[in-house]
């Protein structure tokens, strides 16, 4: 059996719902010109709709998932340094 679903990039269905919330077009007008069924495109009208505030928010979760600060990587660069210390002197007995 063949797969019939086609995956839509998050790009193309941006661009959808933004033409959607324009309202220039009925939904049913975007679905037959983009040939997808109109629920999908209410879908992606409302998820936009939902996330749209996440644009506007400080310190949004793309900035925090960056990685470890510069505080938290110098306390562990501390903190290594003073087990190899501990530990040189240890051989050296």
């Amino acid at each position: 059996m063949i797969n019939k679903r086609r995956n839509y990039n998050a790009e193309f269905k941006a661009k959808v719902a933004l033409e959607a919330l324009k309202g220039e077009k009925t939904i049913s007008e975007l679905a037959a010109k983009y040939e997808i069924h109109p629920t999908m495109i209410h879908g992606w009208k409302r998820s936009l709709l939902e996330g749209a505030s996440g644009v506007f928010q400080k310190g949004s979760k793309k900035h925090q998932e960056e990685g470890p600060t510069r505080v938290e990587l110098y306390k562990e660069i501390g903190k290594l340094k003073v087990e190899r210390d501990f530990l040189a002197i240890g051989l050296n007995l």
